[in-house]
């Protein structure tokens, strides 16, 4: 089976997080059954900008990104070429995987597999849910309600963003929701931890205001006060909060205890994981991320918010 998958955006940092995390995961299963599954992005931020043919294995089509819109930030970005390929090649899919949001790219590219009469699947990632802003009324008007209402499926992560699909299209009902949740791949427990060694608390996902690292660095003066060895890892991109994070554990005088290491890749992330005490998320109303998945997956405690999950 040709399977095609969708994303808004790919970059050396994987600043865009999750969904091409899941595109990537999804792909790397799929060709594993045999399937022939690709992913196809917008790139950004390559040296050079040379953007690769292969991600972890995984053939992938990617169009350098042009910020036609920057005052919408990601949902602003597209690509012409992105779109005409996409067209062409779905003509010759078996099924397109969008994981959609209200952008120039994932958008669009679930229109044209209604226009090719490709078989379409629709993952939202927590990313359509009502709003109140003009703009993204007016998309949904134009193009989201139209795709949730006739794609073959729609892919769902929690019972919450089901409904919230469903209020999006309304009034006509979505009748083909299917719950999928975000799973990773078994790994490699991590291994005891040595006694005496300082405890390490890890915070690792794009540093943004809706993750909440600051709230990562306003809990570690409490932290300290008990164990004043302890050791605080900040990594992942920067998306927004990292100024204003750092800043906070100087004027909390915390900083020498925090280490910024920034983004890092997939195996890496495997060995931050392996290396914490405890990952935290402090972020709120997170549909099913995919870091905390990973840091269960090799054995590491996790602290999230009620509403995470």
């Amino acid at each position: 089976m040709k399977i095609l998958h969708v994303v808004t955006l790919h970059t050396p940092d994987h600043a865009f997080g999750g969904p091409t995390r899941v595109a990537f995961n999804l792909s790397k299963v799929q060709r594993a059954h045999g399937d022939d599954a690709r992913v196809m992005a917008l790139g950004d931020g390559f040296p050079g900008g040379q953007l690769p043919g292969q991600v972890e294995g995984v053939p992938v089509h990617l169009f350098q990104a042009r910020h036609l819109l920057p005052m919408f930030e990601v949902s602003g970005i597209t690509s012409a070429a992105l779109l005409n390929t996409a067209r062409r090649m779905m003509r010759g899919a078996d099924l397109v995987h969008v994981h959609l949001m209200r952008d120039l790219v994932t958008l669009p590219a679930a229109l044209l597999a209604l226009a090719t009469r490709t078989p379409l699947v629709v993952q939202t990632h927590g990313m359509i849910d009502p709003t109140e802003k003009k703009v993204a009324q007016l998309t949904d008007l134009l193009g989201v309600r139209k795709v949730l209402r006739e794609a073959d499926a729609v892919l769902h992560l929690t019972e919450m963003e089901r409904l919230d699909v469903n209020a999006v299209a309304a009034p006509v009902p979505l009748t083909r929701t299917v719950r999928l949740v975000n799973g990773v791949r078994p790994q490699e427990r991590k291994p005891a931890r040595e006694p005496g060694r300082p405890p390490t608390v890890l915070y690792l996902a794009r540093i943004q205001e809706r993750k909440r690292p600051e709230d990562f660095v306003a809990a570690m003066p409490h932290v300290l006060a008990r164990h004043p060895d302890a050791r605080f890892v900040l990594a992942g991109p920067d998306t927004g909060a990292l100024a204003g994070t750092l800043g906070l554990a100087r004027q909390l005088g915390v900083a020498e205890s925090l280490h910024h290491v920034g983004p890092l890749e997939h195996d890496e992330v495997l060995a931050a994981d392996r290396e914490a005490d405890v990952y935290v998320l402090p972020a709120i109303e997170e549909p099913f991320p995919v870091s905390v998945l990973e840091a269960m997956s090799v054995g590491t405690p996790v602290v999230i918010t009620r509403t995470c999950g």
